[in-house]
């Protein structure tokens, strides 16, 4: 399972994790705070704050090279690029200040983190356990856009593969897919498949002309039947399988240089290189 559909809205399982662990975190503490009268749900909210901008910068730091000529990308979050490493050692450090400075709340601050960290790492390894039953590579019936059937896995062969579900009326689709064509040109070793939900090959088609994309690997998925298997309700969705065919990575929503870069350092090094003249 990839992502949960809420409406018309779909969230990934790891924002929907950080979603439960801050609401954990909120009722703990203010069941403890109730009983010593000590509020700590601004304190709380300050905490995620401080992490989410923390893993931000953390990630950005460390990806700074991909962001050279998009200063705007520095800050635009859509791209899921966050540094979980540095976000939670930001968090507990700011933690542990405040209980320092503050001893009245130490008791339902330190209760309310402790809870919501139990939550977000205990639901994450459950699901990280689900996911590892159904890590090939889904046998879902694509066609190219001569409406010629395709195998997946043979056309992967053993290469590492990624797996990018889109639409042509999906505005953060159209807006990464220079960045999957730069990548695709760039890593010849690295396949690229775009395997299309829903729409018909001649849609496609003349898509790929007006937005003047040079792709290989262009498919068919009619029956939206990709999506489905591999547990995603939203668009884009980004699949990365290694050279032995396991799902190592996945993005859900917009990819950047960046957070593509980040999920392709899950392959083998060796398939990364350059082709012979790219920066």
């Amino acid at each position: 399972m990839l992502s949960v559909g809420i409406g018309p809205l779909s969230l990934s399982i790891g924002h929907l994790l950080l979603v439960l662990a801050f609401v954990v975190a909120l009722v703990v503490g203010a069941l403890i705070g109730r009983k010593e009268k000590t509020p700590v749900a601004g304190t709380l909210a300050d905490i995620f704050l401080v992490a989410m901008v923390s893993a931000r910068i953390g990630f950005v730091v460390r990806y700074f090279s991909e962001y050279q000529g998009d200063w705007l990308g520095m800050i635009d979050i859509r791209d899921g690029g966050f540094d979980l490493v540095t976000g939670l050692i930001a968090a507990l450090a700011f933690t542990g200040y405040l209980m320092w400075k503050r001893a009245a709340i130490r008791r339902a601050l330190g209760s309310a983190v402790a809870a919501g960290l139990i939550i977000w790492g205990g639901m994450s390894g459950i699901i990280a356990l689900i996911n590892q039953q159904t890590r090939g590579l889904p046998e879902v019936a694509l066609t190219d856009l001569n409406e010629r059937p395709v195998d997946l896995a043979s056309l992967a062969g053993d290469k590492p593969t990624v797996v990018n579900l889109w639409a042509t009326w999906c505005p953060p689709c159209i807006r990464e897919m220079p960045v999957l064509e730069d990548a695709q040109q760039r890593y010849p070793n690295v396949n690229f498949v775009f395997a299309n939900q829903g729409e018909h090959p001649e849609t496609i088609r003349k898509f790929l002309m007006a937005q003047n994309l040079n792709l290989s690997h262009v498919l068919s998925d009619r029956q939206n039947r990709f999506g489905r298997v591999v547990g995603s309700h939203g668009l884009p969705t980004t699949l990365f399988y290694n050279a032995e065919g396991h799902l190592v990575d996945t993005h859900m929503g917009e990819l950047s240089r960046a957070s593509l870069a980040r999920s392709l350092e899950r392959f083998d090094p060796a398939y990364l290189r350059p082709a012979t003249g790219s920066d």
